[in-house]
């Protein structure tokens, strides 16, 4: 389990690091004008931006897997669940974005460019396909590579999570209250940062809405939520996990509730 923690952790501070300095740096220059960056870098960006975003879902859907054997295969769970297995299912989480962000960005660069201004705080694949003049088979080639894209790194771990941890609750049920608590003590996190990905998918989604209608000063508030949500909660939840950070934090919020 902390291996995979760990790596959700480290997948999460890789991006943080790629992406972080760049907007502030944009955000510094924006009162000067409108900031220009390179199509190699918006789509360098646009890929860092999907491999590592696919690489979270797919984290958390090995971390789901991972508690679905120790909790309802006990047993097993040694035999099932080796380092060398843990080393191979990581790799798959982080090789299998990374190849198909190189085929969406990969599409996407050979789109003829017609627009220059993006609405938004950051690139991502769908951000340079909007830029394109539309049409052909490059552009119909690139629409279906990032709904596969989509479809594989992003819902379908998602219903693999869901469908875990509901057969989880439902063991748990059926256990002794003691086991059911250690184990939904264990789980609650994983959930928790699975819904606050869920939630910057879902303002990921609504973003390219707002893309569509032009709504450039909404559409940029929004993207950089998306950014900042799942990296300010991550650390807050598995923090709050350890029980000197809980019992300080407890301690400052009762200070200031008497104070």
């Amino acid at each position: 389990m902390f291996a995979f923690v760990a790596s959700l952790l480290l997948n999460s501070l890789t991006a943080s690091t790629l992406i972080y300095p760049k907007l502030l740096s944009d955000l510094l220059l924006s009162g000067a004008g409108l900031v220009q960056v390179s199509r190699t870098l918006c789509q360098c960006q646009g890929f860092l931006v999907s491999s590592l975003g696919g690489a979270s879902f797919m984290l958390l859907s090995a971390m789901a897997f991972d508690r679905y054997l120790s909790i309802c295969h006990p047993m097993h769970y040694a035999v099932l669940v080796t380092p060398a297995k843990v080393v191979l299912m990581l790799l798959l989480c982080w090789m299998l974005p990374a190849i198909l962000g190189v085929v969406s960005t990969l599409l996407a660069s050979r789109l003829p460019i017609c627009r220059a201004q993006l609405d938004k705080a950051y690139c991502d694949i769908y951000s340079i396909v909007s830029l394109s003049c539309g049409g052909g088979a490059a552009a119909q080639l690139s629409g279906i590579s990032s709904l596969l894209n989509t479809a594989v790194i992003i819902f379908l771990p998602g219903a693999f999570i869901l469908f875990s941890y509901a057969r989880i609750l439902f063991i748990c049920l059926r256990r002794s209250r003691s086991f059911s608590s250690k184990a939904l003590q264990t789980c609650l996190p994983h959930l928790l940062v699975f819904f606050n990905y869920s939630i910057s998918v879902y303002l990921d989604l609504m973003l390219r809405r707002l893309q569509s209608n032009r709504e450039s000063d909404t559409t940029l508030i929004t993207s950089i939520v998306v950014l900042i949500i799942p990296t300010v909660l991550d650390p807050v939840v598995y923090g709050l996990k350890l029980k000197e950070v809980f019992t300080h934090v407890k301690r400052l919020l009762t200070c200031r509730r008497d104070s």
